[in-house]
């Protein structure tokens, strides 16, 4: 095998350059190889405008497909729920590595939680699925909160609360994990009371189709149950045209067979769109491999049924039905 090194393509933020680094050292492992990063400046990278406005899907992603497609990087690692749902026939989703946590966290003044934030409390965030999970909660428990559309990088927007702007915001866990910061979180919102979007926590490794030696050693990277739980959330996804403008959220649960990493949906056998049926504050637990049972219905409302190949370990991918 060559030596030469490989190139992985990442975006510039901090957050970026973090988990593709860590994503590097994992496939140097495999591989004997060293890799090297090449940075690439996306259109969500330096427009100013908000993802709604800019249409949100695909705006983080295609700079990095269109240096793979010219050859100028081997393989490249995106924040999954950033993907399009299109997948391109010149490049193949190599690997989905294990799921980090996929709950969202508050960031807030003075240490507090999400429900000791004073009426009136200003929550920054730029994810309508955010936005509308906030105020639904709010309304529902007498709180009156003002919801505050912002973007930029992690230290941008934690920045808002340490400058007294604003009371408080809404990250990702993941993200604050991989640079190190889980930290200054202050509350983690469980399953119940914010869902997670599509893809939230987990990351995406791609090359270019026609490369099926870096295919195969980029698949010694990927978790058989992630990938399934990822499918399972993007494919509805897909079916009702979501994009970054729609508060969309959703959430899977398997059966409980055997045990998975922390990022992974709590075995349950069921799904819901905004009802997490078993859900709690925890990090979810999955199975290792799936064997799932007849179509189960979740016993609230609003809710669609799945159904799954049934012994086929370790690729049993959950398929949609309609109600």
């Amino acid at each position: 095998m060559t030596d030469k090194a490989l190139r992985l393509g990442t975006r510039r933020s901090k957050l970026a350059m973090a988990q593709s680094g860590q994503v590097a050292e994992a496939v140097s492992q495999v591989t004997g190889r060293p890799v090297e990063l090449v940075e690439i400046t996306t259109y969500g990278d330096v427009s100013r405008e908000h993802l709604a406005q800019i249409g949100g899907t695909g705006v983080f992603v295609a700079a990095l497909r269109e240096a793979l497609l010219r050859g100028e990087v081997d393989f490249a690692v995106h924040s999954l729920k950033d993907l399009p749902t299109a997948q391109p026939d010149e490049l193949v989703l190599a690997a989905v590595p294990q799921r980090e946590d996929p709950r969202d966290v508050i960031v807030a003044r003075d240490d507090l939680k999400f429900t000791d934030l004073p009426n009136g409390a200003r929550i920054g965030t730029g994810a309508p699925r955010r936005m509308a999970q906030l105020n639904a909660y709010a309304r529902a428990h007498g709180l009156e909160i003002e919801t505050v559309p912002i973007r930029g990088n992690v230290d941008t927007r934690i920045g808002y609360v340490r400058k007294g702007e604003l009371d408080a915001v809404v990250l990702a866990a993941a993200g604050l994990n991989r640079i190190g910061r889980s930290d200054e979180v202050t509350d983690f919102l469980s399953v119940d009371t914010v869902l997670p979007a599509p893809g939230q926590g987990a990351l995406a490794v791609e090359c270019t189709a026609e490369n099926a030696d870096l295919i195969a050693a980029l698949g010694e990277l990927d978790a058989p149950f992630t990938r399934a739980a990822v499918t399972a959330e993007r494919s509805l996804l897909a079916a009702l045209e979501a994009g970054c403008s729609a508060p969309w959220a959703r959430w899977p649960t398997f059966p409980a067979l055997g045990s998975a990493g922390a990022g992974d949906p709590r075995p349950t056998g069921r799904l819901s769109r905004k009802c997490a049926c078993a859900a709690s504050s925890a990090p979810p637990t999955a199975p290792r491999w799936c064997s799932c049972p007849p179509p189960v219905p979740c016993p609230r409302r609003r809710t669609r049924r799945w159904r799954s190949v049934a012994n086929s370990p370790p690729t049993c991918l959950p398929r949609a039905r309609p109600v």
